[in-house]
C-alpha cells in the first residue's frame, strides 16, 4: 500500500480535478469542544462548530464513524502542551485576537472520505480511512474532521470502524519509539530482548504485538490483572509490577537489547541498567519534559532546557555504553498503511476497554481519568459500529 502510495505521488503529477461545487449546504456540525482548559466541566456539547474547510490541496475531509480517547486528551484538556501547540498553530503569531478556542479533542479516526482537495490522488470520496490527527490540528469527537492525505491511510478491511479507531494514535507512537527512533524493524528484531515498561495501556499492548510480529522476544511489566491479556497478545515474560521491588525482578532476568518505558518517574534511574553494555541497546521513553518545559518556561527557554536536558542524559549514558533516546508521536499515513497490513495478516488486533456512544464523551473521559484502563476507550460517532 505504501509502495502504491508513492507510485501515484510520483514526480508530483495528479489527475486534473476541477472545481466543484460540494452537495453540503451546512456551515456547523455536532461536536465535543472545551472554551477554557479544566477538568470534565468544560467539555461542552454543540451542535453550531464550524464546519472543517479544505485550505489545502492535499487535505481531505473525513466523516467520523468512531474516535478513541488518548492519554493525550486528558492533558489537553487540562491544558498541557498549550504554548508549544498555539506555537504550531500560528508560528508567525498572525492571528493575535484570536485562541485555539473552541478546541475539539480526539486524535483518532476512522471513518469515510468525504470530500478531497484538488492534489489529492491516493483517495476518493467514499474510502473507509483511518488516521491520527496532529494535537495542533481540530480533534475527532465531531462529526467530520479535515485530515491532511500524507496522515491518512486505508482502514484495514478486517476491523470495523469501532475497532479500527483503537489504533492509529497508539500505533504511530509504538511506531515511532520502536522503529523510527529505536532502529527496530522486522530484518533486525529476531531473537531481541526488549522489556516494555506499561505493557497493559494502548502503546504497551500495541508494541508487545509488534514486538512478536517481528520475532523478538518480549518481557512485559504490568500488574496483576493485566497479565492474562497481555500473555495473550504473546508476551514471553510478564512481572507483576506490584508483586515486590520491580527492579530487583527484573535484575534477575538476562539483560536487554532494548527497553519502551511507557512509565517515567524514577524508573529512569534504574532502568538504564538492565541493557547490555557496549552492543548497541538503547532505552526510548515516551514521557519527555519537552512540553512542560515550553508551558512552563516559554518557547525560547523551554525549548533551550529541552535541549540541555536530553543532550547532558545521551552522553551520560553512552559513556556507560548504551543509548538514550525520547520519542513522541508522529503523524504518517505511510506506517498507517504498514501497520495496516500487520493487522490483516493478523499479527496485531485492537485491545479495546470499552465503548461509548457520542453522547457519552464525558464519561468516557472520566473513564480515562480513573486509570488502569486496559487497551483504549473508544466512541462510537456513529451508532451501530
Amino acid at each position: 500500500a505504501a509502495g502504491g502510495r508513492a507510485l501515484r505521488w510520483a514526480n508530483g503529477r495528479v489527475p486534473a480535478r476541477g472545481f466543484r461545487a460540494s452537495p453540503r449546504a451546512r456551515i456547523a456540525m455536532p461536536s465535543w469542544v472545551i472554551d477554557r482548559y479544566g477538568s470534565n466541566e468544560v467539555l461542552r456539547f454543540t451542535r453550531e462548530m464550524m464546519f472543517p474547510i479544505i485550505h489545502f490541496p492535499n487535505e481531505v475531509i473525513i466523516k467520523v464513524h468512531a474516535a478513541s480517547l488518548n492519554p493525550i486528551d486528558l492533558s489537553m484538556r487540562s491544558g498541557y502542551g498549550a504554548t508549544a501547540l498555539n506555537m504550531k498553530r500560528d508560528p508567525l503569531k498572525l492571528k493575535t485576537g484570536e485562541t485555539e478556542f473552541p478546541l475539539t479533542l480526539g486524535r483518532d479516526v476512522s471513518g469515510v472520505v468525504m470530500e478531497c482537495g484538488l492534489g489529492v490522488s491516493y483517495f476518493k470520496p467514499g474510502d473507509e480511512v483511518w488516521a491520527a490527527i496532529p494535537p495542533w490540528k481540530q480533534g475527532t469527537l465531531s462529526e467530520f474532521v479535515v485530515a491532511s492525505g500524507n496522515e491518512v491511510s486505508f482502514k484495514p478491511k478486517c476491523l470495523s470502524h469501532t475497532e479500527a479507531a483503537a489504533l492509529p494514535y497508539v500505533g504511530l507512537t509504538a511506531w515511532s519509539a520502536l522503529n523510527q527512533v529505536g532502529g527496530l524493524n522486522q530484518s533486525n528484531c529476531s531473537g531481541k530482548r526488549i522489556l516494555i515498561l506499561g505493557a497493559s495501556g494502548g502503546v504497551g499492548t500495541f508494541a508487545v504485538q509488534l514486538m512478536k510480529a517481528w520475532d523478538a522476544h518480549v518481557t512485559a511489566v504490568c500488574s496483576h490483572d493485566a497479565s492474562t491479556l497481555v500473555k495473550k497478545l504473546g508476551a514471553d515474560d510478564v512481572i507483576d509490577y506490584k508483586s515486590g521491588n520491580l527492579e530487583e525482578q527484573l535484575k534477575t532476568l538476562p539483560l536487554f537489547d532494548f527497553i519502551l518505558d511507557n512509565v517515567g518517574g524514577s524508573t529512569e534511574k534504574w532502568a538504564l541498567d538492565l541493557l547490555k553494555k557496549w552492543s548497541g541497546a538503547t532505552y526510548v521513553t515516551l514521557v519527555t519534559p519537552f512540553l512542560i518545559n515550553m508551558d512552563r518556561l516559554g518557547v525560547a527557554d523551554g525549548m533551550l532546557q529541552t535541549g540541555v536536558t536530553v543532550g547532558s542524559k545521551t552522553l551520560k549514558h553512552l559513556l556507560k555504553g548504551v543509548h538514550y533516546r525520547w520519542a513522541f508521536f508522529m503523524p504518517s499515513g505511510p506506517s498507517l498503511d504498514e501497520i495496516a497490513e500487520l493487522v490483516d495478516s493478523g499479527k496485531i488486533q485492537p485491545v479495546i476497554d470499552e465503548v461509548f456512544s457520542f453522547s457519552e464523551v464525558p464519561e468516557a473521559f472520566l473513564k480515562l481519568e480513573g486509570g488502569h484502563a486496559r487497551g483504549k476507550t473508544v466512541i462510537n460517532v456513529i451508532s451501530r459500529q
